[in-house]
């Protein structure tokens, strides 16, 4: 498993385009992803989860990784998130 700590610098925060972005992205690994925000650890592949996480602009999310290909979903979710989720 690998994880990393990452700040959403969204003006809206992970709102329904952003978070279907980060959702359709981890779906296309194998590995289970997810993220921790506040108490609540959120499945990243879920829109669901991931809208009611209410993930603002300048929170900090703890991203998990684990799976075989956990160390690219990690450097391409964390790219996507450090460049904005196409915001």
């Amino acid at each position: 498993m690998v994880q990393r700590e990452l700040k959403i610098d969204n003006l809206t925060g992970l709102h329904l385009r952003p978070a279907g972005v980060l959702c359709n992205t981890a779906s296309a690994f194998s590995s289970r992803i997810t993220f921790k925000h506040g108490n609540s650890l959120v499945n990243a592949k879920s829109v669901l989860s991931v809208l009611g996480a209410q993930v603002k602009n300048g929170d900090e999310i703890e991203l998990y990784c684990e799976g075989d290909d956990e160390e690219e979903a990690m450097r391409v979710i964390s790219d996507l998130i450090e460049n904005g989720l196409g915001e």
